[in-house]
């Protein structure tokens, strides 16, 4: 049997990956005319589904500093004023004001060398969001919303992909994978069960759908139909027991105090309890990370606000097992520049960052790549935006060859180009 570049990474210390297994019996099947193509696209679903994965992305808006975070440089005048501390990994030293992510570094695997092209922030957001840079021909599907649509269960009633503040949306998939914002963790959705009576919402659907019928008769029928699995969708979400999993006020006041009763915390905390029911992506924001000015200050504050609320969310997500099946990303757009601005800050530099990896088979407690000793390039093992959504992807079980067929009829992958950052999962 011919194997492919791919199909080499899928293997596991097991021997195979379930997903190619499950792919060269199927596929013999479809060759001995017992099970048909579409017979096997459904298995193939159902196997993903069955798996449970699913990914957090804590999205750092803004570009965080390299020298400030993860890849610091105390002996170089460019690293400036900031510290390295000891880690929980003999060797790895970061930035001092994450003392708490110090701790469960045993988990996390850092990339030093992230490199790109893209230094503007709409741009790299965009980006690094879809895989693709902005075109005006075609919205493209965020990344999350492709991984939504590829491993997401048919039985959960929340919506595959959620996200604490704005984010890009689904593009060309359709609303079905549109995120839900939910923009005041902690926060019951409004409009739905628990804060509004059954019969109420009940009433406000059978309006709605005599409005509806009476909009088709007069020969508006193309777009009901395109909107009625939407909204089918919406109201088992609003009548759903599931809603619940919005509400944190159940969980110890012990674990809401180590996440940091601060948005961000709240938005992690809501992320393990997503996740937990089902949800396959989670994103959560953090604002304030463009420090051309007022750099360690600025920075001292997001740190005292990202770093419990990070920690905790991996060791949260440790204790309960969810964490080998959960891939959890910290990153922004892009780095800052090596040297520090007169007026006390640093400029977009997306030619060297750094981000940080967890959970989801990858190994923590690792290094991988290097910059050069002032933090201008990177020195060793550059890792690109696709190499990094081929990873992500990896660890999800998902194809990132996998192609949508866009509105003007044109194939396109869910990551084109890039390969494995196979030292992640060694």
């Amino acid at each position: 049997m011919h194997v492919t570049r791919h199909e080499q990474v899928g293997l596991t210390r097991r021997g195979v990956s379930r997903r190619s297994f499950l792919h060269a019996v199927s596929a013999g099947a479809v060759a001995a005319g017992t099970l048909s193509f579409r017979d096997l696209l459904s298995l193939q679903a159902a196997e993903l589904r069955k798996q449970g994965r699913s990914m957090i992305l804590l999205w750092m808006a803004g570009g965080p500093s390299q020298f400030e975070t993860f890849d610091p440089k105390p002996d170089h005048e460019n690293g400036g004023q900031t510290e390295a501390i000891a880690t929980s990994v003999p060797g790895i030293r970061i930035a001092n004001g994450w003392e708490k992510t110090a701790q469960v570094m045993d988990d996390i695997a850092l990339i030093r060398s992230m490199t790109n092209k893209e230094g503007n922030h709409q741009r790299a957001t965009y980006q690094i969001h879809t895989g693709y840079v902005p075109s005006g021909s075609v919205k493209h599907p965020s990344f999350a919303s492709s991984i939504a649509k590829q491993i997401s269960s048919e039985d959960l009633d929340l919506p595959a992909f959620v996200s604490v503040g704005q984010t890009e949306g689904a593009g060309f998939l359709g609303v079905e994978y549109e995120p839900f914002v939910v923009q005041s963790p902690g926060e019951m959705p409004r409009n739905v069960a628990a804060t509004v009576t059954n019969d109420r919402v009940k009433q406000r659907l059978g309006l709605f759908s005599k409005l509806e019928g009476e909009f088709a008769e007069r020969g508006g029928r193309d777009i009901v139909e395109s909107q009625r699995q939407l909204y089918n969708k919406t109201a088992n979400l609003v009548l759903s027991e599931q809603t619940k999993a919005f509400d944190i006020s159940e969980e110890p006041d012990e674990l809401k105090a180590a996440y940091g009763d601060t948005e961000f915390g709240r938005g992690c905390l809501l992320a393990r309890r997503l996740v937990e029911t089902g949800v396959s992506f989670v994103e959560v924001r953090k604002q304030g990370w463009d420090t051309h000015e007022d750099l360690y200050d600025r920075v001292s504050n997001l740190s005292a606000e990202v770093d419990p609320a990070y920690a905790t969310l991996i060791t949260d997500l440790k204790q309960r097992g969810l964490l080998e099946k959960t891939v959890v990303v910290w990153m922004g757009e892009f780095g800052r520049t090596p040297k520090i601005t007169p007026r006390g800050g640093r400029n977009h530099y997306p030619r060297a960052f750094n981000l940080a990896l967890a959970g989801g088979g990858i190994k923590g407690g690792q290094i991988i790549g290097s910059t050069t000793d002032d933090g201008s390039a990177v020195e060793d093992r550059p890792v690109s935006v696709p190499d990094l959504l081929c990873s992500l992807c990896h660890s999800l079980d998902v194809n990132p060859r996998h192609e949508h067929i866009s509105p003007l009829g044109r194939p396109m992958k869910i990551v084109d180009g890039g390969e494995v950052v196979s030292e992640l999962f060694a």
